[in-house]
């Protein structure tokens, strides 16, 4: 079986990479990964193909659809930073660029599996304490919006029969390793990475903030299975994967007791309005019992989140125990 990965040289796309080459169990084998993105993977295996291109160049996304390809993992995305500084950038990448992705999975005629990295940034305005999946869109960024456009595309060229597609609501995933991204969650991992790393970190929301965040484990676990759960046809095809709340003030208190107090001082709260008017609308808690019905994972608690990390950034920084962060070990599901 083939696989396209778009996003594939990323954070989370790296990841599902390496976990697609140790095929689960409950995965048909994996034969060969296309994987796209602006710059080469880091993965180096003999089935891995890679491609390198823009994904919103219309003639390099109709080249990744072949005739062979059962399931499409549209992970590349312009983050919620990024979509709210460029506009015009973020609509041509989440949206149209998702379309003719679409359009070529139609044009194969074999309705592959298509699995789009979604967002909880698409609901906003009044929210109930607890978000629904029948929740109504209600963006108030740009990034939630051309998200929320992406998953209606999905949702609609699946029920035309031309995809079999789903959208998965990711939470935000930490703790991430590796350098800061564009999204305006990047402090969620900053606060604990960097002063891991011995640099300073600030903090530009509340510390009683509440975030819905879910490890990279257990969203790879979850990705994986998006690729082969069976689905109700007349059911919901866009929901939120399990996460938990947590707020920033129990991120640092958990870095301070996983990598002690000279870490945690090392963040400073540093209000930044423009950052937390976004993120504050984004909702901290869900109802995510359609995804637990479907065999899709959750996590535990801010501590074990921060636990992991320090970990793996432990055993990553002392060569005689690797394996590094994005060794596939550290993508296998805990027990």
């Amino acid at each position: 079986m083939t696989v396209l990965v778009t996003g594939a040289a990323g954070f989370l796309g790296s990841r599902l990479v390496r976990a697609l080459l140790d095929t689960p169990a409950s995965w048909p084998r994996v034969d060969r990964i296309v994987a796209a993105d602006r710059e080469p993977g880091v993965v180096d295996d003999p089935r891995v193909e890679t491609r390198v291109g823009s994904i919103d160049d219309p003639a390099f996304v109709a080249g990744l659809v072949g005739d062979d390809v059962r399931v499409v993992y549209h992970l590349a995305a312009v983050l919620s930073g990024g979509a709210e500084a460029d506009f015009d950038h973020g609509l041509r990448v989440n949206v149209d660029a998702t379309r003719a992705l679409l359009e070529a999975c139609r044009g194969q005629g074999r309705r592959p599996r298509f699995v789009l990295a979604s967002t909880i940034a698409v609901f906003g305005g009044p929210l109930p304490a607890v978000v629904h999946d029948d929740q109504a869109l209600r963006p108030q960024s740009s990034y939630g919006t051309s998200k929320a456009i992406a998953e209606l595309l999905v949702v609609e060229y699946g029920r035309k029969g031309f995809v079999d597609g789903l959208a998965c609501r990711l939470a935000t995933v930490a703790i991430r390793g590796g350098t800061p991204s564009s999204a305006l969650s990047s402090f969620v991992s900053g606060i604990v990475r960097e002063p891991l790393a011995g640099l300073p970190s600030t903090c530009p929301v509340p510390l009683d903030t509440p975030l819905w965040v879910s490890a990279p484990t257990t969203v790879v676990r979850n990705l994986l299975h998006a690729g082969v759960v069976a689905l109700d046809d007349e059911g919901p095809r866009a929901f939120t994967l399990p996460g938990i709340t947590v707020t920033p003030g129990e991120l640092l208190d958990a870095l301070g007791r996983h990598g002690g107090p000279d870490a945690r001082a090392r963040v400073r709260l540093e209000p930044e309005p423009a950052i937390a008017a976004i993120v504050r609308t984004w909702p901290g808690a869900f109802d995510t019992r359609r995804a637990g019905a479907l065999g899709f994972a959750g996590d535990h608690d801010a501590d074990r989140l921060v636990a992991e990390y320090v970990d793996e950034w432990r055993r990553q920084t002392q060569p005689s125990s690797r394996p590094s962060f994005d060794a596939p070990t550290s993508m296998r599901p805990r027990p």
